[in-house]
C-alpha cells in the first residue's frame, strides 16, 4: 500500500464500519458524479460560454448567464471536491491502489484544474481579457477531460 491509502485506511474502515451496502461503496461515486457532471457541468459550461458570447449582441442576456454561472460554479466545484475524497475512499474500502489508477490522476488533474480556475475566478479578471480567456478554456478542457475520466471510471469499477 502507498502512504496516502495507509493515512486514509483509518477513514476507509469507519466507512465501513456503518454498514453501507457494497453496491453503493462500488457504484455510489459514479452515480453521484455523473449527475453533478452531467446536469451541473454542462449547464456550468453552456451558461459560461453564453455569457461570453453574448457580451456584444445582447449584454442584458450575457449578464444574466454569467450570473447563473457564477452561482452554480462554486457549488459544482464542492460537489467535484468532496466526490473525489468519495472516490478515493472507495477505492481503499475496495482495497484496490489508488496511485496506480488512471482514473485516479484525470480525478486529480480535473481537481487541479478546477482550482486554477476557482482562482482566476476569484480575480475579478481584473479587467483582463487574458484571464477570462484563460478560465473559458481551461474549463472547457476540463468537461473534456471528463469524458475521459469517465471512460476510465467505468472501466475502473466493470473491472472491480
Amino acid at each position: 500500500m502507498s502512504g496516502l491509502q495507509d493515512a486514509l485506511e483509518p477513514i476507509a474502515t469507519w466507512f465501513s464500519n456503518l454498514g453501507v451496502p457494497e453496491p453503493i461503496v462500488h457504484w455510489g461515486h459514479p452515480a453521484m458524479m455523473g449527475i453533478v457532471l452531467f446536469v451541473m457541468g454542462s449547464f456550468v459550461g453552456i451558461t459560461g460560454w453564453q455569457g461570453r458570447t453574448l457580451t456584444a449582441t445582447d449584454p442584458e442576456t450575457a449578464a444574466a448567464k454569467k450570473a447563473e454561472h457564477s452561482k452554480i460554479a462554486p457549488l459544482m466545484f464542492i460537489f467535484i471536491a468532496l466526490g473525489y475524497t468519495g472516490g478515493v475512499l472507495s477505492l481503499v474500502m475496495q482495497d484496490k491502489p489508488i496511485l496506480e489508477s488512471p482514473h485516479f490522476w484525470t480525478g486529480s488533474t480535473i481537481l487541479l484544474m478546477l482550482s486554477i480556475n476557482a482562482l482566476l475566478a476569484a480575480t475579478k479578471f481584473s479587467g483582463q481579457g487574458t484571464l477570462r480567456s484563460a478560465h473559458a478554456y481551461i474549463g472547457s478542457t476540463v468537461l473534456a477531460l471528463f469524458i475521459i475520466h469517465t471512460f476510465l471510471g467505468i472501466n475502473l469499477g466493470l473491472s472491480i
